[in-house]
């Protein structure tokens, strides 16, 4: 989507009364990181400990809201803690829905925007400094440990790294996983235009043939106790080295069985990713597809994203339904992570 027009939906609210009664917490906050000039905007989602003021999260003109106890308390024991990495051009609100469902079953959800790679700020020269966007996963780690508010209440032998499409190369890499530039560059030639992710970078002035060295470099924080990756960007470059060691459970999701998209395509004839990985749980979710992970649109957003000229993320094939892929995808997340 174009950033001008990205930066227009997200920040455009819309007042919206409350339909039902939160489930959830919902704090913002910032991370300080010094791999940023500036800090991170960060929030955690939460279950209830003592409900606060309701307001909805990511209310918008594209996409829906949710609700959320804005600062409630904790409740006052050890839970798991999810930390969730977004897709290029996404947000903190983008991932609400997400962030939400596993909060209801009980998990701390740490979410955060990624400088050069989110809402109305997506730079294909900051895409391919991968690096950056872990380091930002783990200071924002840093910072909760840190804070014995959230400290005593997170449980550290559960921490999982969840992300979506290019957070699902970012957290893959926070779990050991290696990217190797020449063959990514060998794969954007293989493909050619079929590789949507090549032209991305490619339009931006990314020389394929000298990737920044935060493509490749190590992003592993052995924190980390989990990793599900959806629809993940980047893995036919990943290191069958890497792979093999990597010494945790990871679950791979698919959006959708028509494969559609090369660049995310984890199959034994697509990057072969499923047979790398030594404790993989590999997941497809029917009736769906890549923008599938993004929240459920307004009414009028599929038209009016047709006469901005943006991409089609709210057009979904007629008789699927974005909610029913989102309960699933949610249900097998959980399940993995034992909610």
């Amino acid at each position: 989507m174009k950033p001008a027009f990205l930066s227009a939906l997200f920040g455009l609210a819309l007042a919206s009364p409350a339909i039902a009664e939160p489930t959830v917490g919902f704090d913002r906050f910032d991370v300080r990181a010094d791999h940023r000039s500036a800090p991170i905007a960060a929030a955690i989602w939460s279950p209830v400990g003592q409900p606060t003021h309701a307001a909805p999260v990511g209310d918008g003109i594209v996409f829906e809201s949710t609700q959320a106890y804005i600062g409630a308390a904790l409740p006052d024991k050890k839970m798991p803690l999810v930390v969730v990495s977004h897709g290029s051009g996404s947000s903190i609100d983008g991932t609400a829905w997400l962030a939400a469902g596993l909060a209801e079953r009980g998990a701390l959800v740490l979410v955060m925007n990624h400088p050069g790679t989110t809402s109305g700020d997506s730079s294909p020269r900051r895409t391919a400094r991968l690096s950056e966007r872990a380091s930002d996963l783990s200071a924002a780690l840093d910072q909760v440990l840190a804070d014995p508010y959230f400290a005593d209440r997170i449980d550290t032998d559960r921490i999982t790294g969840l992300g979506f499409s290019l957070g699902g190369a970012t957290v893959l890499g926070i779990g050991g996983l290696r990217l190797d530039p020449v063959a990514y560059r060998d794969y954007c030639k293989r493909f050619g235009d079929a590789a949507q992710d090549c032209l991305f970078l490619s339009r931006g002035g990314v020389d394929l043939d000298n990737l920044p060295p935060e493509f490749s470099a190590d992003m592993t924080d052995d924190r980390f106790t989990r990793i599900v990756a959806v629809d993940p960007g980047f893995t036919y470059a990943a290191t069958p080295e890497s792979a093999a060691e990597v010494d945790l459970p990871v679950q791979l999701v698919t959006l959708g069985d028509t494969f559609p998209w090369a660049a995310v395509d984890l199959r034994t004839e697509g990057s072969g990713l499923v047979d790398l990985l030594p404790q993989v749980e590999y997941v497809v979710i029917p009736n769906a597809h890549h923008y599938s992970f993004l929240p459920i649109c307004t009414k009028n957003a599929a038209q009016m994203l047709i006469e901005e000229g943006e991409d089609p993320i709210c057009d979904d094939p007629e008789g699927w339904d974005r909610a029913t892929a989102h309960a699933t995808s949610i249900e097998e997340i959980a399940r993995f992570i034992e909610l």
